[in-house]
C-alpha cells in the first residue's frame, strides 16, 4: 500500500489541524482540564460543525464517507494537541459500530441526533479487554436487565449513549443504552490523561431487542478492533509532538557552551523515538486501510499497530520527558501532558504482552502454508 494519505483524506486532516490549532493550545487545554471537567465542550462543537465528527461515516448515514483511514488523519492531528474531547472512542467503538451494525430504527434513532451535536455517544467497550464484558444479563421477556460497573468510560458523564457488551445465555452482544435509564449512575474518576472519565453502574438496567447490534460477539470485536486502530492513530500524533518538543527544546539549551542536542547520547534517543514514531504511523495507517476493506489481514494488523502504540509510545514519551531533564518532572510543563497521554493511551491499548499473546494466538489459527485442506 501507499503509506501517504489520498488528496481528500490529507485535506481533512488539514482542516483537523486548523481546529485544534485554534481551540486546543496549551493554556486552553491546562484550562478545560482545570475548570471544565476534561471535557471541552468549545472543541466539540467545533469538531461536530466542521464534519470532523462524521469523516469516517458512510455517507449513505449522513456522514463523509473516508473509513478508520480518514479518522486515523484526523487523530494523528488530535494527539499533537492532547486536547480533551473523546474524539476516538466515541467514533471508532460507538458511532461506526452503530452505522456497521445497528438496525436502521436505532440509526434513526441516535444517528442524525449525534453528528448534529444534540447528543454525544461514547462507548463502555475496553480496546485492551477480550474476552466476556464487564455487564452480566439476564431474560426479561422480550430484553434483558443488565448488572455490572464500567470503571472508566471516556466522557461517560456528558454522553446521552453508550455502546455497551454484555454476557447472558452463553453468549456476548452488544447494544446502545440510554444513559437516563432507570438504574444507571454515574460519577466522575480521575485518570492518567487528566481527560473526562466517569465510571457507569448498571443496576437492573432494561435493555430492549431494538437496542441491539445484531445477536453475536461481532459488533464487539469489531468496535475492539477499531478502537485499537484509533488509540494508535492518537499515540502517532502524541509521539511526534513530543519528538519535536524536545528536538526544539535540546537545540536551544546549552550545557558546557553547547546546544544539548550535540551530544551524542541526546541525539541517539531522539532518533530511537522518532523510529518508534514511524513505526506505530505505517502499521497503525496499514491497520486502517485494512479494516476499511475487511481484509482478513486486518485482525493481526491491528495487533501489530496496537503493539508498537503500546510499547514503542511508552518508549518514546519516556525518552522525550528525559530529554527534557529537570523540567521533564514539572508536572505544569507541556511535555509531562504528552508523557501522560502517552502511558493513557499504551494501557487502554494493553501491555505488550497481552498483545503479543493476542497476535500469537491470531496468527496460530491461520492455515500453514502447505497443511493439509
Amino acid at each position: 500500500m501507499d503509506f501517504e494519505y489520498p488528496e481528500d483524506v490529507r485535506e481533512a486532516q488539514s482542516l483537523a489541524d486548523d481546529v485544534f490549532a485554534g481551540l486546543a493550545g496549551v493554556e486552553r487545554v491546562k484550562h478545560v482540564e482545570n475548570e471544565g471537567g476534561g471535557f471541552d465542550e468549545e472543541l466539540w462543537a467545533a469538531v461536530v460543525e466542521t464534519g470532523l465528527l462524521g469523516l469516517a461515516i458512510p455517507e449513505e448515514h449522513g456522514g463523509a464517507g473516508l473509513g478508520m483511514l480518514g479518522l486515523t488523519a484526523v487523530l494523528e492531528r488530535h494527539g499533537r494537541y492532547v486536547a480533551p474531547i473523546p474524539l476516538a472512542a466515541s467514533v471508532s467503538m460507538a458511532l461506526l459500530p452503530l452505522s456497521r451494525f445497528g438496525t436502521a430504527a436505532l440509526r434513526d434513532r441516535w444517528m442524525p441526533a449525534a453528528l448534529a451535536g444534540d447528543v454525544l455517544l461514547t462507548s463502555g467497550i475496553d480496546a485492551a479487554t477480550t474476552g466476556d464484558a464487564a455487564l452480566s444479563s439476564t431474560p426479561d421477556g422480550d430484553g434483558w436487565r443488565l448488572t455490572g460497573t464500567l470503571e472508566a468510560v471516556p466522557a461517560g458523564t456528558q454522553a446521552a449513549g453508550i455502546l455497551v457488551a454484555f454476557t447472558g445465555e452463553g453468549a456476548v452482544r452488544a447494544a446502545i443504552v440510554p444513559l437516563d435509564r432507570d438504574g444507571i449512575s454515574r460519577a466522575s474518576v480521575a485518570v492518567t490523561s487528566r481527560a473526562a472519565h466517569a465510571r457507569v453502574s448498571f443496576d437492573e438496567v432494561r435493555v430492549e431487542a431494538g437496542d441491539l447490534l445484531g445477536d453475536d460477539a461481532e459488533p464487539v470485536r469489531w468496535a475492539r478492533a477499531a478502537g485499537r486502530v484509533a488509540y494508535a492513530a492518537l499515540q502517532v500524533g502524541v509521539c511526534e509532538e513530543a519528538i519535536a518538543r524536545a528536538a526544539a527544546y535540546t537545540s536551544q539549551r546549552e550545557q558546557f557552551g553547547r546546544p544539548l542536542s550535540t551530544n551524542q547520547a541526546v541525539t541517539q534517543r531522539a532518533a530511537d523515538a522518532h523510529m518508534d514514531a514511524e513505526r506505530i504511523k505505517v502499521t497503525t495507517r496499514r491497520a486502517a486501510w485494512l479494516v476499511d476493506r475487511d481484509d482478513p489481514a486486518a485482525a493481526s494488523a491491528v495487533l501489530v499497530s496496537a503493539w508498537w502504540a503500546s510499547k514503542g509510545g511508552l518508549r518514546a514519551v519516556h525518552a522525550t520527558q528525559h530529554l527534557h531533564g529537570g523540567l521533564g518532572a514539572d508536572i505544569e510543563y507541556p511535555i509531562h501532558r504528552y508523557f501522560l497521554w502517552g502511558r493513557q493511551l499504551a494501557f487502554s491499548l494493553g501491555t505488550a504482552a497481552s498483545l503479543s499473546a493476542e497476535l500469537g494466538a491470531d496468527l496460530a489459527s491461520l492455515p500453514r502454508i502447505g497443511a493439509p485442506a
